[in-house]
């Protein structure tokens, strides 16, 4: 490399005062020496010409001017505010829910004109703004959470074989109703002793979600979500689909949902892709607004039967989303994957036509009610409590799993009693 940066060093000032015929002669003997095509070798002794030389590579390559910004700053800080309020949606989605953000918000006066930089030509701007921008705008102020969590389940040997398997890409019904159902334990760093447990649904249709907290996984408690799932979900569940943990696949479960006349499934074990809606929820719902705390104590318990009628309610009425509609290829020919338009669960669920009118202005109503940055602030505070009463227990948990580096000196030393 160094060699061909030389001789490119050597050419490129000549090259840049040299006439047409001149710089086809000295691009074919640049070719010659250094391999390259004509039109890299032609790139590289232009790009030289305009940088100073430098080693390696670097010589041929020049230094990009930074973007000026396309949108003002009032603009981006604007977008940050509507970002919170969103709940951090990506900027495929938050391109799409733009609009219903902002309209959300004045209707309740988060956005006022003239008041904390916004205005009629900010609202223009961040109507114009696309998903690629707000992405490369909200970057520096994106955060991860990088703790793990602990897989608790468990396959059943009762009963799986009178269960259908349900396998990844079986077609299901093309209407509301069918669930995906899982749990996610809040077990922190040990399964040891009793601990909360989150029952998660998603309809694979519509993407509407629906979760619940529990004392364990304990039939009883899973049949008590399940049967508030039924009441509270505005759509008729008609079938669900679990993994094989012994919580969903015993006898109490499955007469209650034969009683109901809902079709229950199962997927194969260890095959998460199965289950790819809900294994999804779990991460970016569950865990993105509950954390991996360890939670076994009713009070924390109590805090998270307020937040997920909160977190529901963004997701199912603000929150975008997109779903796989088949496959096809792309310009090389490779297989890809496509996707519809985003949009939100109850957008999703007005178009299959199942509610009735009357359900439907109701729903409809509901959301115009909803304050996206009330539900924001109202969310940031239960998990600012759920912080407060887990984070210092489930570290020492931690810690405490960790073997200590020094013996200990005290086992197999017997004292005489006094």
């Amino acid at each position: 490399m160094a060699s061909r940066a030389d001789v490119t060093n050597k050419y490129a000032k000549a090259y840049a005062k040299a006439s047409k015929t001149d710089k086809g002669l000295m691009l074919d003997e640049v070719v010659s020496v250094t391999g390259w095509s004509r039109d890299n070798a032609r790139r590289r002794l232009v790009a030289a010409a305009t940088t100073p030389p430098g080693a390696g590579h670097a010589v041929a390559r020049s230094v990009r001017k930074p973007r000026a910004p396309k949108f003002s700053y009032d603009a981006r800080k604007v977008l940050q505010r509507v970002w919170a309020a969103s709940g951090g949606q990506c900027g495929k989605y938050l391109v799409v829910s733009m609009r219903a953000h902002l309209d959300a918000l004045e209707r309740h006066g988060e956005l006022v004109e003239g008041v904390d930089r916004y205005s009629a030509a900010v609202r223009a701007e961040l109507l114009k703004i696309s998903a690629a921008s707000i992405d490369r705008y909200l970057a520096p102020i994106r955060a991860k959470d990088a703790v793990g969590g602990i897989s608790t389940t468990k396959p059943s040997p009762l009963l799986r074989s009178s269960i259908t398997i349900r396998r990844a890409g079986d077609e299901v019904e093309d209407e509301p109703g069918f669930f995906e159902g899982d749990t996610v334990a809040h077990c922190g760093p040990t399964l040891k002793g009793e601990f909360a447990r989150t029952v998660n649904l998603t309809d694979v249709h519509t993407g509407w979600v629906f979760t619940r907290t529990i004392r364990n996984n304990a039939h009883t408690h899973i049949l008590t979500a399940l049967q508030a799932a039924v009441n509270e979900i505005p759509c008729a569940v008609t079938g669900l689909d679990f993994d094989n943990g012994s919580e969903f696949l015993n006898k109490p479960v499955i007469t209650w949902a034969g009683d109901l006349g809902i079709y229950f499934t199962r997927s194969r074990p260890y095959k998460k892709n199965d289950q790819a809606t809900i294994e999804s929820k779990n991460n970016h719902l569950v865990r993105k607004y509950a954390f991996y705390y360890r939670y076994d104590t009713p009070e924390e318990r109590a805090v998270l039967a307020r937040l997920w009628p909160l977190v529901n309610d963004r997701l199912n009425y603000l929150t975008p989303t997109k779903k796989p509609v088949g496959y096809g290829t792309d310009r090389n020919g490779r297989r890809t994957r496509l996707y519809d338009k985003p949009r939100t669960p109850f957008d999703r669920l007005l178009a299959a036509g199942v509610l009735a009118p009357a359900q439907e202005a109701e729903l409809t109503a509901y959301r115009d009610i909803l304050n996206p940055a009330d539900l924001a602030r109202r969310i940031g505070d239960l998990q600012d409590r759920l912080v407060l009463l887990a984070k210092d227990k489930t570290e020492q948990l931690y810690l405490a799993s960790f073997p200590s580096a020094l013996p200990d000196v005290r086992r197999g030393i017997r004292v005489q009693a006094s």
